[in-house]
């Protein structure tokens, strides 16, 4: 979910006001309406949407029998950067793709309507504006335990009662983290969640159920694995230096991984293969504590060696981190991902493990 909140009015008209009409009937009026009953609001970047915020959606629809769910999308998240975001209108329609057939979700770009990046003032601006609604915000473990950094958050659970789902990695740390401790107070059972639409925030539960393991990160990152596979451009290299550079880098992280006790590491040569790197590499660590140990240790390496604009995804989550050096992108994985990812074998390399079983 979009990381916000500012709490005056916003002034201006956002670029990206209007986008949903074009493709999706404006449902939602920017300026409020009569409307009442109980709303669930999923806001995020949805970059892409995909089956983790349908199941979310529906999942909220039956157990706090809401009368509908708004995937809010937001028009730019301020704790997360621009490279790697696609464009306001592409996200928007994989959001109204993932709504698709339900006439309860709807997907809705009211918050670049509102001018707002910011979750609390969209929600004070909300509860104005459709004052007859009883709204409840929606968000995963993992936004439970990132929500501190987000600007005024307190003021978020002071706004709406809160719901918050399960998700693969997330959910343990979200019950013990700074957010959970802090509002521990205003905490109720699952058991009584059916009642929070009613009930004065601050006011939240921890729903438990299934953990989805739809992951946008995951989905990125295969994508353009995939996508430079099937290209099998060339690199061209400015200097032959460059190749000595990418050498000593592949040593660097190698040396890294083994330290931490990483488990088959491999390095997959992708040059005349992919535009994105010159070199893939490829461990496992055993437990979600040891893949964020082992990242941490090699980012802080790779930067006292020089390195520069390092970019990870997955940091904190359970079972993929990828660390991206530059000339060489690092996948760390638990061995039940790697064997479903296959990395290795889509750069036609054998995964560990592999010969044995078809011996």
């Amino acid at each position: 979910a979009t990381a916000r909140c500012a709490d005056d009015e916003p002034r201006g008209a956002s670029p990206h006001a209007g986008v949903l009409s074009r493709d999706v009937p404006a449902a939602i009026p920017r300026w409020g309406d009569g409307r009442r009953g109980r709303i669930g609001i999923l806001g995020g970047s949805f970059n892409p949407a995909h089956e983790g915020h349908r199941h979310i959606a529906e999942t909220a629809l039956k157990r706090l029998r809401l009368k509908a769910v708004w995937l809010l999308v937001s028009p730019g998240n301020p704790l997360k950067p621009v490279q790697g975001m696609a464009p306001f209108a592409e996200r928007l329609g994989s959001a109204a793709a993932i709504a698709a057939g339900n006439a309860r979700i709807l997907a809705t770009d009211l918050e670049a309507q509102l001018a707002s990046r910011y979750t609390a003032a969209t929600l004070g601006l909300l509860r104005r504006r459709f004052r007859r609604c009883r709204l409840v915000w929606l968000m995963g473990a993992d936004n439970q335990v990132q929500i501190p950094r987000w600007r005024n958050w307190r003021r978020i659970f002071a706004l709406v009662p809160i719901v918050v789902f399960p998700r693969p990695g997330w959910t343990r740390n979200a019950l013990h983290g700074r957010a959970s401790r802090t509002m521990a107070g205003a905490r109720l059972p699952h058991a009584r969640a059916a009642a929070l639409p009613d009930m004065a925030p601050p006011a939240w539960v921890m729903l438990p159920g299934r953990e989805h393991p739809a992951s946008a990160t995951r989905i990125r990152a295969a994508r353009a694995a995939a996508e430079a596979g099937t290209k099998g451009r060339r690199r061209e290299r400015a200097h032959p230096a460059a190749a000595d550079g990418t050498e000593r880098l592949v040593r660097v992280i190698v040396a890294s991984l083994e330290d931490d006790k990483a488990e088959d590491v491999v390095v997959i040569d992708l040059t005349g293969k992919a535009s994105f790197a010159d070199r893939m590499v490829v461990a496992s660590g055993l437990a979600a504590r040891q893949l964020n140990a082992m990242a941490e240790h090699l980012i802080g390496k790779l930067e006292r060696d020089g390195a520069c604009n390092i970019r990870t995804e997955g940091l904190g989550a359970s079972d993929w981190v990828l660390i991206d050096a530059g000339d060489v992108v690092v996948h760390l994985f638990r061995p039940e991902a790697r064997a479903h990812y296959a990395l290795e074998k889509m750069w036609g390399l054998t995964l560990p493990g592999d010969e044995a079983r078809s011996a």
